[in-house]
């Protein structure tokens, strides 16, 4: 066999090794939210996965709480190390392997997926956010790269539809700090800004006892009102970008909308129940999605979508 031709067919066998490990480690973690879910287009559906991979890896070594700080800290490093291999073509570990493929096929600068390491790396340094500009702040590293990234694997990069992305993805996250309140006093982070805390009276001492009193439900009903907004800020999105990646958007924005409204149905008592979306909920979701036109523009109602 040639040589070339060998080489070739040995660089395929990875890459195809590569894609297969991320779709694994993809479907291996439950979400809320649909991660390169089977609506996507078949050929664009490694690419997330090999995105969703690397930064499910760092989320973990992050997250390994019983690790020293210092040691995770190394650990996101050399992480980061490797990212700045892949770009060089250099890349072993089978996560760089796809995502090099990733980023060359799609054209992918590296800030993105820099600035989600950079958000880990705070996980692993900062518990507390004094103020909302601050956990906004966070968000812009944390989530909102992900949006980005996902459309520029579509081929978009228009700056306009970064900013809408932007709120949905920023919306998102901070759903996810409502509905993990409880799970977050167990690893001693707290999102829900010290401002706010002060502003309706629940101290911080109340949160680690995992007390919902009337002043806490207050103050949820307060964070999930401002988060709603970001949801509907972003909710021309999906019109705008292509129609194979319509219906992705939808899921996520409708799935995000309907744990709000979980929240509210339990009476923000999230000590005591975790508002994850179920099975007739996500077919409620998807009903709505595959239905539904221009998000920015719903039916007569003047909150039709909150009804989710």
């Amino acid at each position: 066999m040639d040589t070339n031709i060998f080489q070739t067919h040995q660089k395929n066998h990875a890459s195809d090794e590569a894609f297969a490990y991320c779709a694994a480690i993809t479907s291996a973690h439950y979400e809320n939210f649909p991660v390169a879910s089977l609506f996507l287009p078949e050929e664009k559906r490694p690419y997330i996965q090999a995105i969703y991979a690397f930064a499910r890896i760092a989320d973990d070594f992050a997250d390994e709480l019983k690790r020293p700080a210092e040691d995770r800290l190394r650990d996101l490093n050399e992480w980061e190390e490797k990212l700045r291999l892949c770009y060089l073509d250099s890349a072993e570990h089978p996560v760089f392997i796809a995502l090099n493929e990733t980023v060359k096929r799609n054209n992918i600068p590296i800030e993105p997926l820099q600035n989600l390491l950079t958000a880990f790396k705070k996980d692993v340094t900062q518990n507390r956010y004094e103020t909302f500009d601050d956990l906004l702040g966070y968000c812009s590293c944390s989530a909102n790269p992900i949006g980005r990234l996902v459309l520029m694997i579509f081929g978009h990069r228009d700056e306009r539809l970064f900013s809408l992305s932007d709120n949905i993805c920023t919306a998102l996250q901070l759903t996810n700090f409502w509905q993990d309140v409880a799970v977050d006093v167990q690893k001693d982070r707290l999102y829900i800004p010290i401002e706010d805390m002060t502003q309706f009276g629940y101290p911080v001492e109340k949160w680690k006892t995992g007390v919902p009193d009337e002043n806490f439900k207050r103050l949820m009903k307060f964070q999930v009102d401002r988060t709603r907004k970001l949801f509907y800020l972003g909710a021309e999105l999906p019109s705008l970008v292509e129609k194979e990646l319509q219906l992705e958007l939808k899921l996520i924005w409708f799935g995000g909308m309907s744990v709000l409204k979980r929240l509210e149905k339990i009476q923000y008592d999230v000590f005591h129940r975790r508002p994850a979306l179920k099975w007739n909920h996500k077919l409620q979701i998807l009903s709505r999605a595959m239905l539904t036109g221009d998000l920015a523009r719903p039916r007569k109602r003047k909150k039709a979508w909150d009804l989710t």
